[in-house]
């Protein structure tokens, strides 16, 4: 441990390695230097759970208005152009998310459940007759894409292609400290259509989420093309590929543990519903959101140390989410971990940036996992053959082969 701890902190999120586990780096940023400065790209990392949480509720310091990235090239004054309220403080940020919470309220994501259920359906029907099958290519990726795509109103023809920009949007390439070509130019494409689909609605609006952002209003202020286009990015960014990659991280990582997997699928009429706290410990765990970006207004200082004004902070929920100040034993996955602990996580957020969309990510981890424990038996990950995805604020797999035996 002497030897561990006499060697620098590498806290670099662009390094394939860092991105295969994170956790140890986390772990001696949390306990040897929890205002880390990384001097090669100009970045401080906060990594406990205390601090971070601080800082989502404040006001003041720790602004959005540069995006949430540490990419140069999203990271500045326009970065709302893409990551619509994400990349805005107040009183911007409130009116903009105000007018955008018309069309997602959460009675519109109930009303969800039913053709989220269809959809799973469809989706595991296919799955379970083959018998094998990739977990994120056949299922956890299609899901959440064709949820989000109704919402907004893409059609089915459109969404395998919108998917796989979506993908390259995230992507990194080993040694690129930037989004990569391939990213910006997907990035365009995605802006291009969605301008499209926004022209489309105004002369024949439907009932979708995109039409519903046209005619939202509050007090007159009605929200511009602009505006509506970065937020169906968003979504389809943020709101796709983090649900995809819960829906992996639950199933890799719950079958790693045989006797909560017994658990989870012994009964599916169990009356103690286990799949809820299977999810919750998965977020806590291994959330998808490792970490979002912030643009300092001001001097921090905290545990000895001074963060100046101007800086980039990287506020790392992943390492949040292992902070044994909070957690008991936070490196065990663990889905009958004490409640009150689980609430703790910060996978989405907190404060005026809580994430709009957490409610269906947990509605749709639900419906799909119950319906995965209702008609299966047996289920077999290939642990070893699975993929990460190499994005430096997304975690989660690419690939995750599965066998399952239907009941």
């Amino acid at each position: 441990m002497s030897l561990l701890q006499s060697t620098p902190i590498v806290f670099d999120p662009y390094d394939y390695a860092f991105q295969e586990d994170p956790y140890p780096v986390y772990r001696r940023c949390r306990d040897e230097d929890p205002l880390h400065h990384n001097a090669e790209h100009d970045f401080w990392v906060l990594t406990r759970h205390a601090d971070i949480q601080q800082a989502m509720r404040s006001e003041g310091t720790y602004s959005n208005a540069m995006g949430v990235s540490i990419d140069k090239s999203a990271w500045g004054p326009d970065a709302h152009k893409v990551m619509s309220f994400l990349g805005m403080d107040p009183p911007r940020q409130q009116r903009l998310r105000s007018l955008v919470s018309k069309g997602f309220t959460p009675r519109r994501v109930r009303e969800l459940g039913p053709r989220i259920q269809q959809l799973t359906d469809h989706y595991l029907d296919q799955c379970l007759e083959r018998g094998t099958f990739d977990w994120i290519t056949d299922f956890a990726g299609r899901l959440p894409m064709d949820v989000i795509s109704e919402m907004m109103g893409v059609p089915e023809a459109d969404r395998i292609e919108v998917r796989r920009l979506a993908d390259l949007v995230v992507h990194r390439e080993p040694g690129v400290h930037d989004v990569p070509q391939a990213g910006m130019e997907a990035s365009l494409e995605l802006v291009v259509y969605y301008a499209d689909m926004v022209e489309q609605r105004k002369k024949r609006p439907t009932e979708d989420l995109t039409s519903a952002l046209l005619a939202a209003e509050i007090d007159g202020d009605r929200l511009t093309d602009e505006e509506i286009i970065a937020f169906l990015f968003l979504m389809v960014v943020a709101g796709n590929e983090t649900t995809t990659k819960l829906l992996g991280h639950a199933l890799f990582h719950l079958t790693r543990h045989p006797e909560q997997y017994d658990r989870v699928f012994a009964d599916p009429a169990q009356p103690d519903d286990l799949v809820v706290p299977w999810i919750e410990e998965t977020l806590r765990y291994d959330t998808s959101s490792q970490m979002v970006a912030r643009h300092l207004l001001a001097d921090v200082e905290l545990h000895g140390k001074v963060a100046p004004q101007g800086s980039k902070v990287l506020l790392v929920l992943g390492a949040a989410n292992r902070d044994d100040r909070v957690f008991s034993d936070p490196d065990r996955y663990d889905i009958f971990r004490d409640k009150d602990e689980v609430a703790q996580l910060l996978s989405f957020g907190g404060g005026r940036h809580f994430c709009l969309g957490a409610n269906l990510a947990r509605l749709e981890a639900q419906i799909a996992l119950r319906e995965l424990v209702r008609r299966v038996r047996h289920v077999e990950v290939d642990h070893d053959l699975s993929v990460r995805v190499h994005s430096i604020n997304v975690r989660g797999f690419a690939s995750v082969p599965v066998r399952m035996e239907t009941r």
